[in-house]
């Protein structure tokens, strides 16, 4: 058996057929058409420093404890881990132990002389049997390389839905929070219709004014209870959307901020396009699902080689149970063999082209992951610049239509005006207030938006240091 070691270094560190892995060229962009020129990243924020409202960051600690696909991720990566180790046992020889005793007899007709042999006898064995095939090609390395690949891809999945599930709770919660305060403004506004309603009915009552004006009231009265059941709905909807992402059946969710209160980042650094390649996991993960399929191209090339195989028996044999472990019983045998494809009908050729085929489908789909990636960060960082400009356009569209309906009850108190012409200016500003409203939800999720598309939120959920 001694005379096998000097075959271990052979078996291991012989050469390995197939191309080595090497990052496809990736076209990139210099710099981000609406970010800001530097490497500073919004990404390398950590999301408890990022999200100031201590509800969301509750939020978003019991999800990384409690959602479901997250839990799913890691145990991907458990499982990842199992199927490399069952791969990488193949590079070592395999030793089993076995054992067997028994009796028999056979018949006597079969003896060569009656007294020759007793026709019964017993049976007794212990051997041990090494096993071993020999990496020459590197078929069983690239193997392991292919899985340990698929391992850091796991891994790589795993961030990234952390990444979503942040990204996820935030956005549910900053739009659970728009409907609150858009549902509030309706409540305002209920408020406000019925003192109309009641005004309009006194003129009506008093004959200062028609029928209309009082009828046209309760309609627009109408109009905005309508709106705040929906409004009340939706926020439900979200309530229960929340619930589910960290992990809860239905209920009521705690509020923190009010959305005009919460804090908006003054700067959006988006950092360098050629960081995203480093920074967002799920491309990291494509990358690893790359290199797991270059190396499957190797696997199969190896198949086109000879195998060798060692196979050593020894142990002990008799039947006798009193000499059974004497030097007498014992045995031993080593076999080496040798297989060689010579002609199979294209069967590893095919094998061989169809993993090469795969590796062109994976480089192609990493390509395609990156470019989708650039464009899911320029359409964040456009929204968060047109958002800035449509709110400060909506603010100003409020405050002129506040005006507007001062001067409409003044012109239809004074008889000047009729009431449709309030009406009007009524449904202008509640809309113009809730569409501002919206957009302030709107700015918060497209920071969200952000943050995922550079790869944020990470980052193992530890508190920050004191004073930072």
């Amino acid at each position: 058996m001694k005379r096998l070691l000097w075959l271990v270094p052979l078996g291991v560190a012989s050469c390995m057929v197939g191309p080595d892995y090497e990052r496809p060229a990736v076209e990139s962009p210099e710099a981000w058409r609406e970010g800001l020129k530097g490497s500073d990243n919004l990404a390398d924020v950590p999301w408890w420093n990022l999200y100031k409202d201590e509800a969301l960051i509750g939020m978003i600690k019991s999800a990384l404890e409690a959602n479901p696909d997250l839990l799913i991720a890691m145990e991907r990566v458990t499982e990842a881990r199992a199927r490399a180790g069952f791969v990488r046992a193949d590079l070592y020889p395999r030793l089993d132990v076995g054992a067997s005793a028994g009796a028999a007899k056979v018949s006597e007709e079969n003896l060569e002389a009656p007294t020759s042999r007793d026709p019964k006898f017993q049976h007794y064995e212990i051997f041990g049997a090494l096993s071993w095939e020999l990496d020459l090609w590197g078929k069983i390395r690239r193997g392991v390389e292919a899985e340990e690949a698929l391992v850091l891809a796991a891994e790589e999945g795993r961030r990234a839905v952390v990444v979503s599930v942040v990204g996820e709770v935030a956005r549910v919660y900053f739009e659970m929070r728009d409907l609150d305060a858009r549902a509030e403004l309706a409540r305002s506004t209920v408020v406000s219709r019925r003192a109309y309603v009641d005004l309009a009915e006194i003129r009506f009552r008093g004959g200062v004014t028609s029928e209309l004006d009082f009828r046209q009231a309760q309609s627009e009265l109408g109009r905005t209870q309508s709106i705040l059941a929906d409004l009340e709905r939706q926020g439900r909807e979200k309530e229960n959307e929340l619930s589910i992402l960290l992990g809860r059946p239905p209920e009521a969710r705690a509020r923190g901020l009010a959305v005009e209160s919460m804090p908006l980042p003054p700067a959006v650094p988006a950092g360098l396009p050629s960081q995203l390649l480093e920074r967002r996991p799920d491309l990291r993960a494509a990358e690893q699902q790359l290199v797991s399929a270059n190396a499957r191209i190797g696997e199969a090339k190896a198949l086109m080689y000879p195998q060798i195989s060692l196979t050593a028996v020894g142990g002990f044999q008799s039947t006798d149970a009193s000499n059974f472990l004497t030097s007498s019983a014992s045995f031993w045998n080593v076999i080496g063999g040798l297989t060689s494809p010579i002609w199979d009908w294209g069967k590893n050729r095919s094998r061989v082209e169809e993993n090469e085929s795969r590796a062109r489908q994976a480089v192609i789909q990493y390509q395609a992951a990156i470019r989708q990636a650039f464009r899911e960060v320029e359409d964040a960082l456009t929204a968060i610049r047109r958002m800035a400009e449509k709110r400060a356009a909506l603010d100003a569209r409020v405050d002129a239509q506040r005006q507007v309906l001062v001067l409409a009850e003044e012109r239809y108190r004074g008889g000047v005006s009729p009431y449709l012409e309030v009406l009007d200016a009524q449904r202008a500003l509640f809309d113009s207030e809730l569409d501002r409203t919206a957009t302030i939800g709107d700015q918060l999720t497209s920071v969200v938006r952000l943050y995922r598309a550079l790869g944020g939120g990470w980052l193992p959920p530890e508190e920050p240091a004191e004073g930072k």
